[in-house]
């Protein structure tokens, strides 16, 4: 298989040509910019990391978090390219500096690559995914569509609606979200395959969960195209992934240990056992607290102790995360390599032990599990009532109040109708009309932070 081409990946060209006058700025810098603006990045303060509704200001939230994996993405990018420019790989040639371009792609996709998620995190998805299943699956109209279409809501994922959202439905003064480069987009799509052909079993750790809907389809060829990579994988997506395991195998625990969930005690036994990366985080956590071997943590604070051993972890897991893209750089140009750079780097019994601890002592407490259930019957009883809106929304113009639905449907998002009005009218019968009726839900239902959904919810409910 040919490899893919720096020059092909790092495509400037944008959907729509711009219509502002460049600038100081490199395309991929200004990319970077139109997200830092967004709204949609802005809602990512009050939707769930972990711990959903938390009072806690020093916990998580979906936007601290992708500022950390974009910055953790970007210092992965530095890394890779300082060998990547030594190895001849990438040049410098002109006014044109492939690293900096990486390091500017790198950073936007960790900030947006959460853009996508319900509210309540994961539990969000999960509770889409669940009342297509109950109130959908093995009933027309829902059953006369295709098994992508069907598959698109069934296994309804963040990832497919983040495409979806800046591509689409961030209106600013066109149809074209927030018209981000080719480039950009590529390097975005974190998993490559359509819904209908998604395993959580595929060796190819980019098949596992679907990469973008339907509706998206002429979209992801375009980008494709452009860059030139096919169905494969950009190689800059690697980073990003390796930034977003590395920064939430950490800083869930630091969260714990912050909530009074865990001690560091708890964790630093976990700990201690022979593998070198565990052995050199722990080394460094003690350097950095300015401690000798001999010296005991015990008289500091627990989240003093979870903070520097969270800036070792992350040093650590980044420097083997960027040996395993050398090493396996070929087999990643080539679109041969199929797993994930943390899974197949010397840090891989580091980042698994902190998962594992995430697992069994942090994701499944009293209090979070609770919250999850209450943001699942949230999303549940909110698509149920808006449904009924949705079905009768018109094709042209605003819904008329008269009747019940048409007071529900005037609650949605005027920027949502847009889009979906304009899918209808502009539809080629590719896509039916009740397929882009249920996206329209699930746009808005998207759209929405934990806090507003449970507001919304509670004066439609009175519960």
């Amino acid at each position: 298989m040919s490899q893919m081409s720096w020059e092909k990946l790092l495509c400037k060209v944008r959907r729509r040509p711009s219509r502002n006058p460049g600038d100081h700025r490199d395309e991929f810098e200004r990319d970077y910019d139109r997200c830092i603006f967004s709204t949609p990045l802005k809602r990512l303060q009050d939707k769930t990391q972990v711990f959903p509704l938390d009072p806690c200001d020093s916990v998580r939230t979906r936007l601290t978090h992708s500022l950390e994996v974009a910055s953790v993405a970007r210092g992965l990018a530095t890394k890779a390219c300082k060998w990547l420019l030594s190895q001849g790989k990438i040049d410098r040639a002109g006014d044109r500096f492939m690293d900096r371009e990486i390091e500017a792609i790198a950073s936007t996709c960790g900030l947006i690559h959460d853009l996508g998620n319900p509210p309540f995190g994961h539990a969000g998805e999960r509770a889409v995914q669940y009342w297509f299943a109950t109130r959908c699956a093995g009933k027309t109209p829902f059953s006369d569509l295709s098994d992508q279409q069907q598959q698109d809501f069934l296994k309804f994922e963040g990832n497919a609606q983040t495409l979806r959202l800046v591509t689409r439905l961030q209106i600013l003064s066109d149809f074209y979200g927030l018209n981000l480069t080719l480039g950009t987009l590529s390097a975005a799509c974190k998993y490559t395959a359509a819904s209908d052909v998604a395993d959580g079993n595929a060796p190819d750790h980019a098949m596992i969960k679907p990469g973008h809907f339907a509706s998206e389809g002429t979209i992801i060829a375009e980008i494709r195209r452009g860059v030139g990579s096919g169905d494969r994988r950009n190689p800059i997506t690697f980073l990003v992934e390796a930034a977003d395991d590395i920064v939430y195998s950490v800083a869930d625990i630091e969260d714990a240990i912050k909530k009074d969930i865990l001690r560091w005690s708890d964790v630093e036994a976990r700990l201690d056992h022979d593998d070198p990366a565990t052995k050199s985080s722990l080394q460094w956590m003690r350097r950095f607290l300015d401690l000798d071997k001999a010296a005991s943590v015990n008289h500091l604070p627990s989240d003093a102790c979870a903070s520097a051993f969270r800036t070792a972890a992350i040093f650590a897991m980044s420097e083997a995360s960027i040996m395993t893209f050398s090493g396996r750089y070929d087999e990643i140009m080539s679109g041969e390599y199929s797993n994930e750079l943390v899974v197949d780097s010397s840090a891989s019994k580091l980042a698994e032990v902190l998962k594992s601890i995430g697992s069994e002592r942090v994701y499944c407490t009293h209090p979070t599990l609770k919250l999850e259930i209450m943001g699942r019957k949230v999303i549940v009883d909110l698509m149920d009532l808006f449904w009924e809106g949705v079905q009768d929304f018109p094709v042209k113009g605003k819904p008329k109040t008269k009747k019940f639905p048409g007071k529900i449907a005037a609650l949605l998002s005027s920027n949502y109708a847009q889009v979906f009005q304009k899918s209808l009218q502009e539809s080629d019968g590719s896509l039916p009309d009740i397929y882009l009726r249920y996206q329209f839900l699930t746009d808005y239902i998207c759209g929405m932070t934990d806090t507003f959904a449970k507001r919304l919810h509670s004066e439609l409910t009175n519960v």
